[in-house]
């Protein structure tokens, strides 16, 4: 197996390419990113490459021949790109991908970051819909990834390439870049008054092991992987020792100002989460990919807030330059 990972500079895709290495199954991990990786890699071999590049990832895919691929592409606004940026990279990234994979010929399965936003949140949706809901977005980032989704089933359905959408809850984590994350650290926590609606999250080692599972099993079609449980925001706002805030109707416009500028913006699918909530059914992950989040939902939030203090060593000898 031969596996080429697109968005290994992230910590998800660092994380997996790791995980990777370690497989005496898998032959060769490369990936290609934006922005290099954070962790040391031992066998993997990173590509600095614009995904949007279209001669530089057919010219790989040429040399590599990789027949599997992760597509971690998939940037959320405000984590790493603003939202316009975000949506551009991702959609032409997808495009890209699967047009020189369809070219080259080599890839027997694709698995693809998805997510529960996917679904929406209109006022009859369901409240925790599972695979079988249609998607129905509402919100920029719920549209590009039911856009990434249809062009990936389109190039499997052409090409009888098993394609594995996972569908994740929100990733958030101590070091993992999330704009929810960033928000639920804030010193005071604003929430919806008319509705404190529950939502659920993930933790990136569930997403990553999910990955695997898919990688070594492909299962063709979407499965939601999320956190068991779910918290509210008041309520997660407490476990990290925040002040929760009561809002309503318009004040969400002056937190929403006021919050970018502290350095925590919030983009439309986290204020749809944070008014109406967000969860999903994840009770076929076990099923389908042999395996299933560890880490509860208020487990991952707990670790959200239990930062590792630092810790300055004392100098003891001067270096002469």
């Amino acid at each position: 197996m031969r596996v080429l990972i697109t968005g290994m500079g992230g910590e998800l895709g660092t994380r997996i390419a790791n995980l990777l290495e370690r497989d005496s199954r898998v032959d060769a991990v490369h990936g290609v990113d934006l922005d290099p990786p954070r962790r040391r890699l031992h066998r993997a071999e990173f590509h600095w490459i614009d995904p949007r590049d279209v001669p530089a990832i057919t010219s790989l895919f040429e040399e590599l021949q990789p027949t599997a691929v992760i597509h971690l592409g998939i940037y959320e606004p405000f984590a790493r790109s603003s939202p316009t940026s975000a949506v551009e990279r991702t959609a032409r990234g997808t495009v890209t991908l699967l047009e020189a994979a369809a070219l080259v010929g080599s890839v027997d399965r694709l698995i693809l970051r998805s997510g529960i936003e996917l679904y929406g949140r209109r006022r009859n949706s369901p409240l925790v819909p599972d695979e079988d809901v249609d998607p129905d977005p509402t919100t920029p980032f719920g549209h590009v990834l039911r856009y990434a989704e249809r062009v990936a089933g389109d190039f499997g359905a052409a090409h009888g390439v098993p394609v594995t959408a996972l569908r994740f809850a929100p990733l958030v984590g101590p070091h993992f870049p999330s704009p929810l994350g960033r928000y639920l650290r804030l010193p005071a926590v604003p929430f919806s008054l008319l509705g404190d609606r529950p939502f659920s999250v993930l933790h990136q080692e569930d997403a990553a092991r999910a990955i695997v599972a898919a990688l070594r099993s492909p299962y063709d079609g979407p499965v939601n992987v999320v956190g068991e449980g779910a918290v509210t925001v008041s309520q997660a706002a407490r476990l990290g020792g925040r002040v929760p805030v009561p809002i309503a109707g318009p004040v969400w416009r002056s937190v929403r100002v006021l919050s970018e500028l502290v350095g925590a913006p919030v983009p439309e699918h986290i204020h749809e989460q944070l008014v109406r909530g967000r969860t999903a059914d994840g009770s076929r992950a076990g099923e389908r990919l042999g395996v299933a989040p560890r880490y509860s939902t208020r487990e991952v939030i707990e670790a959200l807030y239990d930062w590792e203090e630092v810790t300055y060593l004392p100098v003891t000898e001067e270096v002469e330059p």
